[in-house]
């Protein structure tokens, strides 16, 4: 049994990653301000023995014993980092800040949980972890993206410094049961307007491409990155590789849910990324074989259930 600390434990996949790691026999402690998580992901862990809730800010110091962290603590979607930039930021860099110092004195393995978003609008496809990036630092994305790219810093800077033992993962689009039905992502986004017969915001002409990731791909890989040698930081992409084009993927919610909807399409917001595609290589020679095994339409189905329970 490992006795392990998950920071926005209550979000969409910190829920997962806390059941997962519970069902394999672990000590849990799940730390979330519910900014953006909220108990209803977590309320059926309340009654594990070995699960423990704790309402608290990383932006605060936090002490507990524990053999491993898994830092997720960040809002992920664009409504959400950009309602407070100053606050994602702060999450970002005060959160890396503390959970490394955390991680410092008691010997603890940490991961952060990073981002495809440190890409930018990538002039390289497919991403791999040796490109730098194309990211505008005073954008409206910008709190997000450079928290993150900031974070990574100080996690490479702690190990360097101070032979903390980290693991950076870059996480690309992940989609699944317990996403917020208001965060603005394109998969949630094109769910409840599909459940709710309302028109599809497309945003440009949909022929920008993402590649869609099933949040238990995506806990696999985080908690096989977390068991690698210490000698192997990352950072490391965790992604699906195939590749679709948003208005694709609306037609395809339409039809999966047997809505009435339209597509419409609106302006593109700002530094909204053309192409995100993940080379996974590095992932499937380290994490012994990774690869996602979801197919987009068998994970959709299973969202879209999520999306029918709790949609009114």
């Amino acid at each position: 049994m490992k006795r392990v600390l998950i920071t926005g434990g209550a979000g969409f996949i910190g829920s997962h990653l806390c059941e997962r790691l519970l069902n394999e026999g672990n000590d849990v402690i799940c730390l979330d301000n519910y900014f953006t998580g909220s108990k209803k992901n977590i309320v059926h862990l309340l009654s594990h023995p070995y699960f423990e809730l704790a309402r608290h800010d990383v932006t605060q110091s936090y002490y507990a014993e524990v053999d491993e962290i898994y830092n997720l603590a960040c809002p992920a979607s664009p409504i959400h980092y950009q309602y407070n930039p100053i606050k994602t930021v702060k999450t970002s860099v005060m959160g890396a800040i503390n959970m490394l110092g955390l991680a410092k004195r008691i010997r603890a393995k940490i991961l952060q949980a990073s981002t495809s978003e440190v890409y930018g609008d990538p002039a390289v496809h497919p991403q791999p972890e040796s490109y730098w990036g194309n990211v505008n630092p005073i954008g409206k994305r910008s709190c997000y993206d450079e928290g993150k790219r900031c974070a990574e810093t100080l996690f490479m800077d702690y190990h360097i410094q101070n032979k903390v033992r980290i693991k950076i993962a870059r996480i690309f689009n992940t989609y699944g049961p317990n996403m917020h039905p208001n965060d603005g992502r394109v998969v949630s986004n094109f769910i409840v307007q599909a459940l709710k017969n309302a028109d599809i915001s497309v945003y440009g002409d949909g022929n920008q491409t993402r590649s869609f990731q099933y949040v238990d791909d995506l806990v696999e890989g985080m908690i096989r990155m977390m068991d690698t040698p210490d000698a192997f930081t990352g950072p490391v992409n965790l992604g699906n590789t195939n590749e679709f084009r948003i208005i694709d993927l609306a037609r395809l919610i339409i039809k999966m849910t047997g809505s009435n909807s339209k597509i419409i399409h609106e302006a593109l917001p700002q530094n909204d990324p053309i192409q995100r595609k993940p080379d996974i290589s590095l992932a499937q020679k380290e994490l012994n074989g990774w690869s996602p095994e979801i197919e987009l339409e068998d994970g959709l189905e299973k969202t879209i259930a999520y999306f029918r329970s709790i949609i009114k």
